[in-house]
């Protein structure tokens, strides 16, 4: 969404992503899955998809599904952040950033309290090819 550099190419729009990435990770039995749309509040994405993962090992699983299944979609993602520890992982898409939280990390930073003047999106509703 920044207009400095070049934009990568999308193979779908930024919330048939979220909503696919949101899917993708229920699937991996991510707890709590939210869209959040922060376009109007942040200039570095359109939406966030927050999850919760039980462990590192669950966080990892969620991670891997979404880079697999999205790349395998066309769509590929900056440097992962966070897969040292998996406390929180990052996946940003551009447009669509991924924060995927274990318990501890997701009571701390509190994402869905620091931007809860935004929109949720109801994800469920979104026709996906996932």
């Amino acid at each position: 969404m920044s207009e400095e550099g070049p934009q990568e190419k999308h193979t779908i729009d930024a919330i048939t992503l979220a909503a696919t990435a949101a899917r993708l990770a229920e699937e991996k039995k991510a707890e709590g899955i939210e869209v959040i749309q922060v376009r109007d509040q942040l200039k570095v994405a359109d939406y966030f998809v927050v999850c919760g993962a039980l462990n590192r090992a669950h966080a990892r699983a969620i991670q891997n599904e979404l880079h697999v299944r999205l790349k395998a979609m066309g769509e590929t993602h900056k440097p992962v952040e966070g897969m040292d520890v998996s406390w929180w992982i990052v996946l940003d898409y551009d447009d669509v950033v991924v924060h995927v939280l274990q318990p501890e990390a997701r009571e701390f930073y509190d994402l869905e309290q620091l931007y809860g003047e935004c929109p949720r999106i109801d994800w469920e509703s979104i026709e996906v090819s996932a």
